[in-house]
């Protein structure tokens, strides 16, 4: 039987250490409390440094209203804030902080300098504490406003180091949260410094999508349209991405509540109810949703951090955000309004038929074909089942099926040694040219191009460039990574330039997790579309390339390609047994 230990007080150190475990779990949530300090003191510029991911230094200045030299001291004490005052004020928090454990939590597991001078204060006046312990204190050089440096994060406590990833790793969370917080607050200018280089500067006054362009790439942002809705003391607005730019990832849902960064799953759930139809299970859209709502309705004082929260009314918080969301993905002609300087990548061209007997051909000459000036003057309306004018003769046939005709546009119907069978065209095109990419371009030939192609790059875009250079160049892309450029110089075998500048693109924007995720991504964009009437032999060589492609009852995103109807399901249907 184990030995009883006596109950005891553990000593306000140690508690400090607990509590920083709640509050401060790595370099971005150190950033996260002191940038929310420095708004709720009014600032109206934030400067914030960081050396070696912020584990050597994390500082933030700011020009707001200060700590006036008596309250100091008080201020890196546990539990001691000028937010709130009584427990009544608990249901009334306006500002971001309103707990007291930041600053003493972060000051247990570093050493933390802090130095202010408030207004009209003859000069400003510092504190330093080391492990929780107040090491210094005394009169400072400070022209206004507060500074606060954050020394050896987690050198006294190194079991914490281990969970924490590399440098650089760290360094993109401190900037995520950056700016998530430069989002709720456009009025304010922010910068961003790292192993003393500029990485960004926002001015003042910035508009929601102007301030948005800095962090998302161009491809990203001209799917992005706004919503602005009321209702019922609620109101929901920001910028809804388009669907046909869904990505494989949910990092660029932003969700904010009275200007708080928040991870709500009942917002979440809303944003994809009103997607829901326009995205598969595997996407996810781009969204920067700011919900307002009277303070006493939501309660924020539910997690340390801070990141959850609760609502008085969740029917209604669901219903005003879905009909927000909506009311974006049902208006007009997205981007244009919000962001005209940037200009227009063009889409992947359709996919030409290669020496891989996969590929069907002729599908890009028939596109021309579909846009050739004469084809205007046919009938615009396509009869529901339109079997192609054959010659008199069997129908052709191929894997023991025959081609009967299409229906919708979209169906080819097929006719089975059992009965009847639909098939996806879209579907099934997919799976051939996802195979295809399988088959042919997983061994990184390439084909040199006789001139470079330069791609201008976002900065987030180079940043992604870097983490899945290995998986472009097993697809068959060589470039060269410069300063805000990628030079081109050989593309996969058989890819257009057009195809192969957004497909490269579509990568570096962060729509795809993966390489497969990206063959995915490209078969989807390059396949034919419902609707698109096939003339027989395109028909045909569909349906022959398909069959021969492994896996073929699914597309690469799961849904069925084939649907069958035996001679029994007929019979049910038609109610004869």
């Amino acid at each position: 039987m184990p030995e009883r230990r006596p109950i005891l007080l553990l000593p306000e150190a140690l508690q400090n250490q607990i509590a920083a475990g709640e509050v401060v779990e790595r370099p971005s949530s150190v950033l996260k409390e002191l940038v929310e300090n420095s708004l709720d003191a009014g600032a109206a510029r934030v400067d914030v440094e960081l050396a070696r991911g912020g584990l050597f230094l994390l500082a933030v200045q700011d020009d707001g209203a200060g700590v006036p030299a008596q309250e100091l001291t008080l201020a890196v004490t546990r539990h001691a804030t000028s937010k709130i005052a009584s427990a009544a004020d608990l249901w009334r928090v306006s500002s971001y902080g309103f707990r007291g454990e930041a600053l003493p939590s972060i000051a247990s597991v570093s050493r933390l300098r802090m130095t202010s001078r408030a207004v009209e204060a003859a000069e400003a006046r510092f504190v330093e504490v080391e492990a929780g312990v107040l090491a210094d204190e005394g009169p400072a050089a400070l022209a206004a406003g507060t500074r606060v440096e954050v020394r050896g994060l987690f050198q006294n406590v190194p079991a914490r180091l281990k969970f924490l990833r590399s440098e650089a790793a760290e360094t993109r969370r401190c900037q995520d949260a950056l700016m998530r917080m430069s989002l709720a607050r456009p009025e304010v200018a922010f910068s961003f410094t790292v192993d003393g280089r500029e990485a960004f500067r926002l001015p003042p006054n910035q508009d929601l999508a102007g301030r948005l362009a800095r962090f998302w790439p161009p491809a990203v942002c001209q799917g992005l349209r706004p919503f602005d809705r009321a209702d019922g003391g609620l109101r929901a607005f920001g910028l809804a991405g388009d669907p046909a730019t869904a990505q494989g990832r949910g990092e660029r849902i932003l969700l904010f509540v009275n200007g708080r960064a928040v991870q709500d799953r009942l917002l979440l759930r809303a944003v994809r109810e009103a997607y829901r139809g326009r995205l598969l299970s595997s996407e996810h859209p781009q969204l920067v949703l700011f919900l307002e709502l009277p303070p006493d309705e939501v309660d924020v004082n539910v997690h340390p951090a801070k990141l959850e929260v609760r609502f008085r009314d969740e029917n209604a918080v669901f219903s005003a955000v879905r009909r927000a969301v909506l009311s974006a993905l049902e208006s007009g002609e997205p981007g244009a309004a919000f962001f005209p300087e940037a200009g227009a990548e063009p889409g992947p061209a359709p996919a030409r038929r290669g020496s891989l007997p996969l590929e069907p051909p002729k599908f890009s000459t028939y596109r021309e074909f579909r846009a050739d000036p004469g084809a205007s003057l046919r009938e615009t309306r396509e009869p529901l089942f339109a079997p192609a004018p054959e010659p008199a003769g069997p129908p052709p046939s191929a894997g023991g099926m025959e081609y009967l005709g299409q229906v919708a546009g979209t169906y080819l119907v097929l006719r089975t040694a059992d009965g009847l069978a639909l098939l996806d065209q879209h579907a099934a095109h997919e799976r051939v040219l996802f195979e295809n990419m399988r088959a042919g371009r997983t061994r990184g030939q390439a084909q040199a191009l006789a001139a470079p192609l330069d791609l201008e790059l976002h900065p987030e875009e180079a940043g992604r460039l870097a983490e899945i250079a290995g998986d472009l160049e097993r697809l068959g892309f060589r470039f060269r990574a410069e300063p805000g450029l990628a030079r081109l110089t050989a593309l996969p075998p058989g890819l257009e330039t057009g195809a192969a500048k957004g497909y490269f693109r579509a990568a570096v924007s962060g729509q795809s997790k993966s390489l497969e995720d990206l063959w995915v991504l490209l078969s989807c964009r390059s396949a034919i579309k419902a609707g698109d009437a096939l003339a027989r032999d395109e028909a045909m060589a569909l349906l022959e390339a398909w069959l021969a492609c492994p896996g073929r009852e699914f597309c690469p995103h799961g849904r069925p390609v084939l649907v069958r109807f035996g001679a029994a399901d007929l019979e049910k249907l038609f109610k004869r047994r």
